[in-house]
């Protein structure tokens, strides 16, 4: 990878600031509800539309194409496509299918059900009963809101509307994100609290690392490993290879979230991998490290390198150099790679304790640029 970045399962990427057309898309949940109301309409017009407008969770209104609508008797199918915008996404393209039955005198509910493609929660933590369909409150709250409207008066006729959603190719389209580890088996998750997706935005990925964190903790966790992707991420689990899956969460830039999720659980003993970039911005204190969120600190890792015996005039060419990597490089070839490590590991640990404070237990694992760890450092024993 060019520049020495690690890549992550899900990666959020730059922001529109970086030349991005800016396109936003629709969600998964809006593209679901979008489906179940041009069938629910299907019910009632006997025939399903083409497009049609649908409320989104943040209560603005958006339209929506439909495609394979269809209608025999009392069932309706349809087909709405997500179209993610300009935000890298697994599941954009994913035809997100609604079929809704109306059951006469049923007794006028929503009944709403995951089909094929549509992940099935087998871990507490998520949100939902285990058992469930993954379909998120919120998303679900939206579908039924819509299908209620588009359906008023079949139920207010007494009958009941049993829609379910499904998305084929969605048990594939899963393996590209982190369901399985969060126990959602079988397929993608049904999201969205907003109904939009931001270019290049960041609240799908940092609402996973806090989903994640809190499934460990009711799995009875008590130790938690962060990593800033995925080579660290295998460095960490060959290292504490004693935990199991569920204890290791790809945290990605989202430092805060993660530790604000884990103090919040109770976490007992934090652990955090990282390469030599992630861990100088993880010791200036910031929240995201993502690289336009804030510049590298060249004056902490040439410090850094200046305390563990790196000669003057290279300090003063880490002080001015662009990347972290520069001074890992420079001191490896020197033989200071790993009091350079263990020194700024150091300094990641002071910053995490002032910043999230608790009775947790801190290690750092610092890795190099092939994802071979090169210096764990523990916390000392605190008050």
């Amino acid at each position: 990878m060019s520049r020495g970045h690690e890549t992550r399962d899900r990666s959020p990427k730059a922001d529109t600031r970086r030349g991005r057309s800016g396109r936003t898309g629709f969600t998964t949940g809006a593209n679901a509800a979008a489906a179940a109301t041009a069938a629910t309409l299907g019910l009632v017009q006997g025939r399903v539309p083409e497009t049609l407008e649908c409320l989104l969770p943040n209560g603005q209104r958006a339209v929506f194409a439909i495609t394979d609508g269809r209608v025999a008797g009392d069932r309706a199918h349809a087909v709405c496509v997500k179209d993610a915008g300009d935000d890298p996404d697994a599941t954009n393209g994913a035809h997100l299918t609604a079929e809704v039955q109306r059951i006469p005198g049923g007794g006028g509910e929503v009944v709403l059900n995951g089909g094929p493609g549509v992940g099935l929660v087998t871990r507490a933590g998520l949100g939902l009963a285990v058992g469930m369909p993954a379909i998120n409150p919120v998303p679900r709250r939206n579908i039924v809101e819509n299908v209620r409207v588009a359906g008023a008066a079949l139920l207010a006729a007494g009958d009941t509307l049993e829609v379910t959603i499904s998305v084929p190719g969605g048990e594939e389209m899963a393996l590209k994100t982190l369901n399985a580890r969060l126990g959602i088996l079988g397929g993608i998750s049904i999201l969205g609290t907003t109904g939009i997706v931001r270019p290049y935005s960041t609240a799908a990925f940092r609402a996973s690392v806090v989903q994640a964190v809190r499934v460990a903790a009711h799995q009875g966790q008590t130790t938690i490993v962060f990593t800033t992707g995925g080579r660290t991420e295998q460095a960490a689990m060959a290292t504490f290879a004693q935990l199991p899956e569920v204890c290791f969460v790809q945290m990605g830039d989202f430092v805060k979230a993660a530790f604000t999720a884990a103090v919040k659980h109770r976490m007992q003993h934090i652990i955090v991998g990282a390469m030599v970039g992630k861990l100088t911005k993880i010791a200036q204190g910031l929240a995201v490290t993502h690289a336009w969120r804030a510049e590298l600190d060249r004056d902490l890792i040439a410090g850094v390198a200046a305390e563990v015996g790196a000669p003057p005039d290279l300090v003063e060419q880490i002080r001015t150099a662009a990347t972290a990597r520069f001074a890992a490089e420079g001191l490896a070839a020197i033989g200071l790679a790993a009091p350079l490590h263990q020194a700024l590991a150091g300094r990641v640990i002071e910053s995490l304790r002032r910043l999230y404070p608790g009775p947790h237990r801190l290690t750092v694992l610092a890795c190099d640029f092939d994802g071979q760890p090169i210096a764990s450092v523990a916390e000392e024993a605190h008050d």
